[in-house]
């Protein structure tokens, strides 16, 4: 892997925390991601299931993480099964967990083949009553394909029916939400390489410029600096494309006079960052362009200092839906007769600011974390509002990554990357 390798004392916290909570007599079992094909021989490169490697710090395929807090063999409490390497594989694909690596990774001891499994499996399930099992229940997926872990949750209710069956879910959603200290040092860390590809950016952008030319720069940026890519596919988004929310194609030409919207942002060693900056082309924002980015830029800094403990998601975003409101009405974008006679459930402000405020990050963009209960300290959220007004085919959104603290506003994971419309012309105009 390109990161440095991380402590195995965070996978043996988040393995604890989570047995913590299983009932007694369980058995919990995670599965790697399968290595994806695209047609013949060709592949995707390899994503490790990120549940998986928050409990084991394993990144690689063919791995099983088993978890039997109350097995009579203490050394079946924890159990990390890896694929068996040989000359061939190394040879031909690299270096692959030993098992001796494997232990130094995880913090765990008993290492044994996948060949193996099976067996060790059935005798452990002799003792268990309860099997918890890793559905996704994230409330944006959409999952169609099959995956390995699917294959075993199968394989396991026809071979063991008689055993109760738990949910792995609402455990991770918990434990996941808040993060460790070591957590939020490689949020930082992805954050950090951000900012490097933005400072980058600044000095490049000109009129003429493609938006794929941008990608580039910034993959080269983030690469460089140990980090496998992007955290989620680029958004360069140049005139009137930013207000296609997730416009992908980056193949236009950025004009003078226009503005990019970017959502780009790094990942390092499976964490994400989450960035989104909008800039001038030409390095000068006009009046209305200001205009429109300081209104946006006030409601992210109103909307970051209600994330503290205490705060309930939906009524957080019903808030920052009445500070949009305000600017949108300061803008001329909206007028009185708007509000008053506005639907409900789809408020007036929605035309110019349809999406979320905020969402859970760290090993997924959009990360685990508890909805429906009060946020806690440690949580990590993005601050994204926006404004998008195609017939000015313009479109502005800002964004940043910040931790709930204990007492206070939340800290500012990305407080070192410019924001603010005369820093970013100052730089750019260099």
């Amino acid at each position: 892997m390109k990161y440095d390798q991380i402590p195995n004392s965070l996978f043996i916290k988040n393995r604890k925390k989570f047995m913590d909570r299983m009932q007694p007599k369980s058995i919990a079992v995670f599965n790697s991601n399968d290595i994806y094909p695209i047609s013949a021989d060709s592949v995707l490169p390899f994503e490790q299931h990120r549940d998986i490697f928050y409990l084991s710090g394993a990144d690689q395929e063919e791995t099983i993480l088993v978890m039997f807090p109350d097995s009579i063999n203490k050394k079946h409490r924890e159990i990390l099964f890896v694929r068996e390497t040989n000359e061939h594989i190394a040879i031909w694909e690299g270096e692959k967990l030993t098992k001796a690596k494997a232990t130094e990774v995880s913090g765990i001891e008993t290492i044994h083949w996948l060949k193996d499994f099976d067996k060790i499996f059935f005798d452990l399930m002799t003792e268990a009553e309860t099997i918890y099992i890793n559905t996704n229940e994230h409330y944006r997926q959409a999952v169609e394909t099959e995956t390995r872990e699917d294959r075993f949750i199968e394989k396991c209710k026809q071979q063991f029916p008689a055993h109760r069956v738990a949910k792995s879910n609402p455990i991770l959603q918990e434990i996941r939400g808040i993060k460790e200290p070591e957590e939020l040092e490689l949020m930082q860390t992805a954050c950090n390489i951000t900012e490097k590809g933005f400072r980058r950016l600044l000095g490049f952008v000109k009129p003429g410029v493609m938006e794929y030319e941008i990608e580039a720069e910034l993959v080269h940026e983030f690469v460089s600096n140990r980090s496998k890519g992007f955290a989620y596919p680029p958004i360069i988004a140049s005139g009137n494309n930013a207000n296609v929310l997730h416009y992908l194609e980056n193949n236009k030409a950025c004009n003078d006079g226009d503005l990019i919207l970017m959502d780009v942002a790094a990942e390092y060693a499976n964490y994400s960052s989450d960035l989104t900056r909008t800039i001038p082309v030409n390095g000068k924002f006009t009046k209305r362009q200001k205009e429109v980015y300081n209104a946006v830029l006030r409601v992210k800094d109103d909307a970051t200092k209600m994330l503290v403990p205490g705060t309930l998601w939906a009524e957080y975003h019903k808030e920052c839906g009445k500070l949009m409101t305000s600017e949108l009405l300061g803008l001329g974008l909206l007028d009185k007769a708007d509000v008053q006679n506005e639907n409900p459930d789809w408020p007036a402000y929605k035309k110019y600011f349809m999406h979320g405020t905020s969402h859970h990050i760290g090993l997924n963009t959009h990360d685990y974390g508890a909805l429906k209960t009060p946020m806690k300290a440690n949580m990590v959220f993005t601050v994204e509002p926006g404004i998008y007004i195609p017939a000015e085919k313009m479109g502005v959104r800002l964004e940043d990554d910040v931790v709930v603290q204990d007492k206070g506003e939340p800290f500012n994971l990305m407080a070192n990357i410019p924001i603010l419309a005369e820093e970013i012309e100052e730089l750019m105009n260099k």
